[in-house]
């Protein structure tokens, strides 16, 4: 081997790809993944119309998406609701009708800014609290870029800081 392709090849090996969070100096964790597979189990609790039964019932009562899983998971005994159904959650839930206006990962952070500007209005001179709302308002502000472009929030929405706390009352 020649040394310039030693090089190349010890470049190539030795690349470490340093995945970390946004506002934070933590590295991402790691998680177990779910097995891939295209068929449900034999032993799945509910049958295909007794799962959008379900999950229809409540995401009317306000249940999120995530948490519908959850609770098809542990009190149902489906394992994976999209093998069941053929689309996630969240899909059948929007071909229903049954979602709500906004997306649920902006509804909870702005249910975390409604808190952190609670604590600011207490606590004035709490320096790290204002940071960490400014990021955490960017994150807002990147998911509404997201979902405009993708078409899932209402055209012509946009965050207000006064008005936010409006949205989770």
């Amino acid at each position: 081997m020649t040394d310039v392709s030693v090089m190349a090849h010890l470049s190539l090996t030795f690349e470490v790809i340093d995945i970390a969070r946004l506002h934070s100096k933590k590295k991402g964790k790691a998680g177990t993944k779910r097995p891939k597979s295209s068929v449900a189990p034999e032993w799945t609790g509910m049958s295909k119309a007794g799962i959008k039964e379900v999950a229809l019932r409540m995401a009317k009562e306000g249940t999120p998406a995530a948490k519908i899983g959850l609770a098809l998971r542990d009190q149902h005994g489906v394992p994976n609701a999209k093998v069941v159904l053929g689309v996630g959650i969240s899909e059948f839930l929007r071909s229903e009708g049954a979602l709500p206006e906004l997306p649920e990962d902006i509804m909870n952070l702005i249910r975390k800014v409604v808190r952190m500007q609670e604590h600011q209005k207490r606590v004035k001179n709490d320096i790290h609290n204002k940071v960490k709302l400014s990021h955490v308002e960017s994150k807002i502000m990147r998911l509404i870029k997201y979902y405009s472009r993708k078409g899932l929030i209402p055209a012509g929405w946009k965050y207000d800081r006064e008005k936010v706390a409006l949205l989770v009352k």
